[in-house]
């Protein structure tokens, strides 16, 4: 569980690298679009990819990966924007950013203990799109959409389908409720991905939400800063300042996410004086590696984007091939401590099946207690392998 430092610790660190932007690295079949299209996210919405042929003409598919988009294509759709392919491996089907996007054979395998809804929100929905599990804060479920379809979402049951389509009425609802309980005082505007939304229809949502007197905290869920950059948009930035403090969560899984594009989006974002926080979900094969954690949370703060979460990957249907062991986060977390200041490291937590909510998990420091004359002592053991006595004050 402990990692003991080393003289590589204190060793210079090699600079951070964000590479260049996505449209130098595009796939042959993007060779004829200019720059400006590349730029306009409207642009990368309608060229995502989304049927095979065109899956094959960007990469070089595994005869797993052909069988498993055929196989996954009616429970759950595909969509990769140019820009995310971009960073992709061509060849490699080990890439972490491909294991994110592209069907793996192990979506095929279900098991008994998987659930369709593994966080319980449908049932604590007073009112549909409305998740309300703590007193004081909601989800307000606004885009069944998505730039990229992730292969490791947590709301397979309803993203990417048409029929989940929040409607007018459905986001009225939603405003009401939140209108007529004044417990709430966070609300957090998730889908799909908000940014979705038109300027118009978000800019509508945020002003409505900010005349609500008992509302203080309005949080933006998305995805767009790491598969869709082309969104942080000068007009998007202007809605996040009329109407802040808004709080932005992206969802940063590795380092080759954060590239130049991303980086000027957080760098935009910030500027417009959103809160960055990245949550990060632990997934096999794509994170669970401490080096890869200690350099995405050193890119994060250099972006001005603090590790929020590093999330346990939830126990939904047909993602199980990328969980990890618990084991394996806290090896995460006992690494970073010290060896990356207290803002890089995230709260590691299990979201709880069925509604649970969310508990953390940490290492455990403490490695016995003893009687001493002045009170009990605790013997703790530090990020480098150092033990130290703590004398507790005890009861007076």
């Amino acid at each position: 569980m402990y990692f003991q430092a080393s003289e590589d610790d204190f060793k210079p660190q090699k600079p951070l690298d964000f590479g260049t932007s996505s449209y130098a690295l595009r796939p042959a079949m993007y060779d004829d679009v200019t720059q400006e299209q590349w730029a306009d996210w409207r642009w990368q919405h309608r060229h995502r990819i989304r049927k095979l042929d065109d899956l094959k003409a960007c990469f070089e598919l595994t005869d797993q990966e052909v069988e498993a988009f055929v196989r996954s294509e009616d429970s759950f759709r595909v969509a990769i924007t140019p820009h995310y392919a971009a960073l992709m491996n061509r060849q490699d089907p080990a890439c972490p950013l491909r294991l994110q996007a592209v069907p793996q054979e192990g979506e095929l395998t279900t098991y008994n203990f998987e659930l369709e809804d593994p966080l319980g929100e449908e049932a604590h929905m007073p009112v549909t799109g409305i998740t309300h599990r703590y007193p004081d804060r909601v989800l307000f479920y606004v885009s069944h959409h998505c730039p990229v379809y992730c292969r490791h979402c947590t709301r397979k049951r309803k993203v990417s389908d048409p029929n989940t389509t929040a409607s007018r009425a459905q986001l009225e609802s939603g405003l009401d409720y939140i209108r007529r309980t004044t417990s709430v005082r966070d609300v957090l505007l998730s889908g799909g991905d908000p940014l979705t939304l038109s300027d118009e229809r978000l800019g509508e949502l945020l002003k409505e939400l900010r005349a609500i007197k008992h509302v203080e905290v309005i949080r933006l869920g998305t995805r767009n800063p790491v598969t869709l950059p082309q969104r942080i948009t000068p007009e998007l930035c202007q809605l996040i300042k009329d109407f802040g403090p808004v709080y932005v969560h992206t969802h940063f899984n590795h380092p080759d996410e954060l590239n130049a594009d991303a980086l000027a989006a957080l760098q935009m974002l910030q500027r417009a004086g959103a809160v960055l926080g990245n949550q990060m979900v632990l997934l096999k094969g794509v994170n669970d590696s401490k080096e890869v954690v200690f350099t995405l949370n050193r890119k994060l703060l250099y972006a001005g984007c603090r590790p929020y979460y590093m999330l346990q990957c939830d126990m939904a249907q047909g993602i199980t091939h990328l969980r990890t062991p618990l084991r394996k986060g806290l090896e995460i977390m006992a690494y970073l401590r010290g060896r990356i200041g207290g803002m890089g490291v995230p709260h590691f937590v299990v979201d709880l099946p069925g509604g649970g909510g969310k508990i953390e998990l940490l290492p455990e420091y403490l490695e016995r207690t003893y009687d001493g004359p002045d009170g009990e002592v605790l013997v703790f053991k530090n990020w480098s392998g150092e033990r130290f006595e703590f004398v507790d004050a005890g009861e007076k």
